[in-house]
């Protein structure tokens, strides 16, 4: 009920703010310039609360950092509640937006794409069984891609002196000695 108590609600520029920097240094002040720790009881802060009330705020080292960190913890404490009242309503996935890039959804990478950054990574050298390690897809798909690339004259099938049939992507070649000619 006392935590309750504390909690103001403040509508600023339209957003509804759980908590308030004057509430916030109000109670710092009520408190004992931070050292019964009631301004960390208003922010959420309940186990530093109680650290901050049964040692003086450590000693008033505690508070002397509140007073200079209040700003900070308050904005952090608007921004936990804001993401919890969004998860809680579901509207945190109705507000996603392709402006916000730490909301978008990640593009499944295309067979010639992996195919591309394998070539690069390996000094333009690539096997079926690399692609279809990095690319999440049979051999047998893999193989038909690096086909295709082949016929569209982006890659040449090359057989390295081990017999190992390769496909040679030379915009990232850096050695060409180690196969044989047919």
């Amino acid at each position: 009920m006392f935590k309750e108590a504390l909690r103001i609600v403040f509508t600023v520029m339209g957003e509804i703010l759980k908590y308030s920097l004057p509430a916030a240094y109000l109670l710092w002040a009520v408190s004992g310039f931070g050292a019964l720790g009631l301004h960390r009881f208003y922010l959420g802060k309940s186990g530093t609360g109680l650290l901050w009330l049964f040692s003086g705020g450590l000693g008033g080292l505690g508070g002397l950092y509140d007073l200079f960190t209040l700003p900070r913890q308050v904005q952090e404490a608007n921004i936990l509640y804001e993401t919890k009242l969004a998860l809680e309503s579901g509207a945190a996935a109705r507000s996603r937006s392709s402006d916000m890039p730490g909301y978008r959804y990640a593009n499944p990478e295309t067979p010639e794409k992996t195919i591309l950054r394998l070539a690069r990574k390996n000094a333009g050298l690539v096997t079926p069984g690399e692609v279809a390690i990095e690319g999440d897809m049979s051999v047998e798909e893999a193989r038909k891609a690096l086909d295709k690339l082949a016929k569209e004259g982006v890659a040449e099938i090359r057989v390295r002196s081990s017999g190992v049939i390769v496909y040679y992507f030379a915009e990232f070649a850096q050695d060409n000695s180690e196969f044989v000619d047919i």
